[in-house]
């Protein structure tokens, strides 16, 4: 149970973590410091009048192309994104980033032109990755993000879970972006996470998105919930192994890595 002291302990500790980050981290910058959960009251969508609608628990030995399909086959970044990354095995959707010869290979799926919801609560139970530099992802996307600057009409990207082991073995990150991309693109400033043990075995990270507002949830832990951005247009699930652009970003980076998936979840309001 996550009390009011543990509260002040870890927005203490995270504080002093920010001002070190900054001396020495660029990166940091476009992140807002780390914080606990808003609440020690756990979201169950159930009991907020949200019923089941779509779900994949990853039973089988491949991907069911009638839910997902490989994403962005090709050169992304550092690397290429291959089918030869994805694995479906012993219930769980593994991503993979690995070495073949002089190329490494990443990986992504997603749900556009196969299921595409608009608000709801969107959950995956997932464990991740073991290294800095490559990290896993669970995010929305709008298939009109580049028309335009508002996300009512356009969209946005929700990046509900991204895991960059650089800030912390104890921090995951959220962040909203809309507008086409480009320097001109708006975001929210990436949301920092602190929940002790969350790169150590499974945990669920989840997004409740209504008309007004996105609310980031760890283990059903609430820990921001934000009003811009945001999307009033049907979008679809991303998950994904992603890599970085600069080379010197994976020097700590141990191939193979795997980010696993054992369920992804949507509910909706009826």
């Amino acid at each position: 149970m996550v009390n009011n002291r543990t509260f002040k302990m870890v927005n203490k500790k995270w504080s002093l973590f920010l001002i070190f980050s900054i001396a020495f981290f660029p990166f940091v910058f476009a992140q807002r410091p780390a914080q606990g959960p808003m609440s020690t009251d756990k979201f169950n969508p159930i009991n907020h009048g949200y019923s089941l609608v779509w779900e994949d628990e990853f039973n089988g030995s491949q991907l069911d192309t009638l839910k997902w399909k490989p994403r962005g086959l090709g050169k992304r970044a550092l690397g290429y994104v291959s089918t030869e990354a994805i694995q479906v095995k012993d219930g769980l959707l593994n991503l993979y980033a690995l070495k073949r010869n002089d190329s490494i290979l990443i990986s992504a799926v997603g749900t556009q032109g196969k299921f595409m919801p608009q608000y709801g609560y969107f959950e995956c139970k997932a464990k991740l990755q073991n290294s800095p530099g490559v990290w896993g992802a669970f995010w929305l996307q709008s298939p009109q993000l580049a028309g335009g600057t508002d996300p009512k009409i356009y969209g946005a990207e929700v990046d509900i879970m991204e895991f960059f082991k650089k800030l912390g073995t104890d921090i995951v990150s959220h962040n909203v972006h809309w507008g086409p991309y480009g320097a001109g693109q708006q975001t929210t400033r990436g949301m920092q996470s602190y929940l002790k043990g969350v790169s150590s075995g499974f945990h669920t990270f989840g997004l409740l998105w209504t008309p007004e507002t996105y609310s980031f949830y760890i283990d059903g832990l609430k820990f921001y919930e934000v009003s811009a951005g945001v999307s009033q247009i049907p979008e679809y699930l991303i998950l994904s192994m992603e890599i970085p652009s600069v080379l010197a970003d994976i020097s700590k980076t141990v191939f193979p890595d795997v980010f696993s998936v054992d369920y992804v979840k949507v509910y909706q309001k009826k």
